[in-house]
């Protein structure tokens, strides 16, 4: 019966919002089936995490915005090679990191000077995978870290909330400015969450601000489900989520939570003011050890290995993201291209 839903929701494309008059309070239809939407996330299934950024310089995972502009440089940005390693994988999308913790941005943004506009390298990277996404008809997906160490340094004050908000609704439509010339937007993965009280978030801004644009994008936020007891909680992992907790971050349209598999079996169904929502799982886990390039990261997951986290975290209409990190020459590693494609065959995707 549920399959039955399912085929029939796809056939007639059902993405349900719910939004006032003029249309500027879009918000997920309360459900305990997937929408259209979400089924094409569930059947995307796979793809790579792109981190790419300042901390590749500085042989970091999180660096804290002091780091010069200029010390980014990298020699090229070979986003072909990105995608069409992807496609070759059998990778269905992919996801870039646009700005992370440390708040330097990708793209040439008029709203901060911690940009690629005043770095070694002025290539606007954005730009370059969602041309090469167009190229090679692979989705894209768009990290975008709401936690900024540059901008928003001092996170405590609440009296800063409404000029960063403002600046990250900005940012974000930057972003779609530049994509939507080229191709869609599938998926917006946003994070650092954690670091304030989620009401001090403009979650329904930034979602309505995507989904007027990409309508049909998904939107997820890490660690997305608190405590009954405590809807805010942090950290709450996927094998202790339970049916009809608390979605944390609302609205968002699925559940994150790296580098975690989800649980077996694993509740779909969260809640948000009394009423029930949908909600798959995307793990995301690293090819190697590390997320950003690192000059010591030499140690990677086995064939064996992957396979076994493709099948677990696929399975239950879930979905596996592979990072993949670009070096100092703006190129994939020689060794996760081989892994990768070895991977896609060994699955026959």
């Amino acid at each position: 019966m549920k399959q039955f839903f399912r085929l029939l929701i796809t056939a007639l494309g059902l993405v349900v919002t719910s939004h006032n008059s003029d249309g500027q309070n879009i918000l997920p239809f309360s459900a305990e089936l997937p929408n259209s939407a979400q089924i094409a996330q569930i059947d995307r299934k796979y793809g790579m995490f792109i981190h790419f950024g300042i901390n590749t310089f500085h042989d970091m995972e999180w660096t804290d915005g002091s780091k010069l502009p200029s010390t980014y440089n990298p020699a090229a940005i070979d986003a072909d090679q990105w995608i069409e390693t992807a496609k070759k994988a059998g990778m269905k999308y992919v996801i870039l990191v646009s700005k992370h913790h440390d708040g330097f941005c990708l793209w040439d943004s008029k709203f901060t000077r911690y940009d690629v506009a005043n770095s070694g390298n002025t290539s606007n990277v954005i730009k370059a995978v969602a041309k090469a996404c167009k190229k090679y008809d692979i989705g894209l997906g768009i990290y975008y870290s709401l936690w900024d160490r540059h901008q928003n340094g001092d996170i405590n004050d609440s009296l800063a909330d409404s000029s960063y908000n403002a600046y990250m609704i900005s940012q974000l439509n930057e972003i779609l400015d530049i994509t939507m010339k080229y191709t869609h937007v599938v998926e917006f993965w946003f994070d650092g969450g954690w670091e304030k009280a989620n009401y001090r978030w403009p979650l329904k801004e930034i979602y309505t601000t995507i989904k007027l644009r990409e309508p049909l994008c998904q939107v997820g936020i890490n660690w997305s489900i608190g405590l009954p007891e405590n809807p805010d909680y942090h950290l709450v992992e996927p094998k202790d989520q339970k049916k009809g907790y608390p979605i944390r971050y609302f609205p968002s349209d699925f559940r994150l939570g790296d580098p975690y598999l989800p649980a077996n079996p694993d509740p779909k169904i969260f809640s948000h003011e009394g009423k029930s929502y949908y909600m798959p799982f995307e793990s995301t886990i690293c090819l190697s050890s590390k997320w950003f390039y690192n000059s010591t990261d030499s140690s990677y997951k086995t064939i064996e290995e992957l396979v076994n986290l493709y099948n677990v975290a696929t399975s239950q209409d879930n979905i596996l993201i592979l990072n993949s990190p670009p070096n100092r020459e703006g190129k994939l590693r020689d060794a996760d291209i081989k892994l990768l494609i070895e991977l896609g065959k060994k699955l026959n995707l």
